[in-house]
């Protein structure tokens, strides 16, 4: 081989020979010309603004700087980061794959949850479980509307959960091709909270209402702590087993919490279990941020799905809340509702936030945590079902 051959095989190698790529000829359409060709450049372009929304605008950083510094590196040309045998691929598939990362993630948010206000007010139990619609609702208009496969609907709809290690469990088991663009819209969505949720609360609700007051939660007592993380996994058993693992890694992170028997346990889970895990978690998410995955029409219908699902989310906790007080001696503030999607503690913040705005007296933070852990249980408990499903 003389000098040219191998300067000529040194360039070919370099990155900047392979940003773009060499126009393929069974390609007719000129904007999927243009995606293949210049896909790279322009997905290192999009995780570096996923990276300025982490870093400057701080939405959801902890996962979401890790996704989009896994993006960068998957499309890296030439070095096959994300192939099975790079970094990011043996992650993926030890952890995303086999569904570990989101079950760990499940122990350290049981671990850091007071289930508290729910055993408080176990009817607030409802408004978690309202919430869910928007999965539902999601799932049949990706299935029915946009063509989507039934594995691939329970994918989308999970969205709607606004529980991010649900929508990646789930969708790893259902729909593993369409991770990146889930993760993306799941964890842009749920840090979007503040932003979408207050005009869809408003508009579903009267001054009046939001300025219903609520009177004080009761105290509850370690034993009624202790016993609950064992009840939900008791009924999860006996009616839902395939939601389990969700539901198992959830309770057993909880009861480490309230038992105060085993301080370090649940200390490791709440912080350097989780945080390690949720390092290696966003890098392998990011993984599946390829120009090949995510450059497509699927994923625009994603995200348009995913805010659907979101937002009828949020509109099916406030509307059963309004129907709750139709029955009900003691009057619940609807905003509290809003709360059942999975984003805690943020949608229950939100929740008070309004409902201060109509009435300064009116503090619904506690009461808002109830529908608002109920709904990561009722989150899990969606994923079981959909795995059921559409599994």
């Amino acid at each position: 081989m003389d000098i040219t051959e191998s300067l000529i095989k040194l360039w070919g190698s370099t990155g900047i020979a392979n940003f773009v790529q060499p126009v393929d000829p069974n390609i007719t359409n000129g904007f999927e010309q243009f995606l293949h060709q210049f896909g790279s450049p322009i997905m290192l372009l999009i995780c570096c603004f996923l990276l300025w929304l982490g870093i400057k605008k701080q939405y959801e950083p902890l996962l979401l700087i890790p996704i989009a510094f896994g993006g960068l590196l998957s499309n890296i040309p030439v070095a096959e980061i994300a192939g099975p045998h790079g970094f990011l691929g043996i992650i993926y598939e030890a952890g995303i794959h086999q569904g570990l990362f989101p079950l760990i993630i499940f122990m350290g948010v049981g671990a850091m949850t007071d289930f508290g206000p729910l055993i408080a007010n176990p009817k607030t139990a409802l408004l978690g479980g309202a919430a869910q619609f928007g999965i539902f609702g999601a799932l049949l208009l990706a299935l029915c509307v946009f063509g989507f496969t039934l594995p691939q609907s329970g994918a989308i709809g999970i969205i709607g959960g606004a529980d991010g290690p649900t929508s990646i469990y789930v969708t790893s088991k259902l729909a593993p091709e369409l991770l990146g663009a889930i993760a993306v819209a799941a964890y842009s969505y749920m840090a979007l909270v503040p932003v979408i949720q207050p005009p869809i609360m408003k508009l579903l609700t009267t001054k009046k209402e939001r300025e219903i007051q609520m009177s004080q939660l009761r105290e509850v007592s370690k034993r009624e702590k202790i016993v609950f993380p064992l009840v939900v996994l008791g009924l999860c058993i006996i009616f839902l087993p395939d939601a389990c693992p969700l539901i198992g890694a959830l309770t057993f992170g909880n009861l480490c919490k309230e038992c105060g028997v085993v301080e370090r346990l649940s200390d490791t889970m709440q912080n350097a279990l989780i945080n390690i895990v949720t390092i290696f978690l966003g890098l392998s998410v990011g993984s599946k941020l390829s120009a090949e995955q995510f450059l497509t029409t699927q994923t625009l219908f994603i995200l348009i799905l995913g805010i659907l699902a979101f937002s009828f989310a949020t509109g099916a906790g406030v509307i059963f809340a309004k129907i709750m007080n139709l029955f009900s001696k003691t009057k619940i503030n609807p905003l509290i509702g809003a709360a059942g999607v999975s984003a805690v503690p943020m949608a229950a913040r939100v929740a008070n936030k309004v409902g201060l705005e109509a009435n300064p007296q009116n503090y619904l933070l506690m009461h808002a945590m109830g529908p608002n852990v109920a709904g990561v249980i009722g989150s899990a408990v969606a994923a079981g079902i959909l795995l059921a499903l559409c599994g």
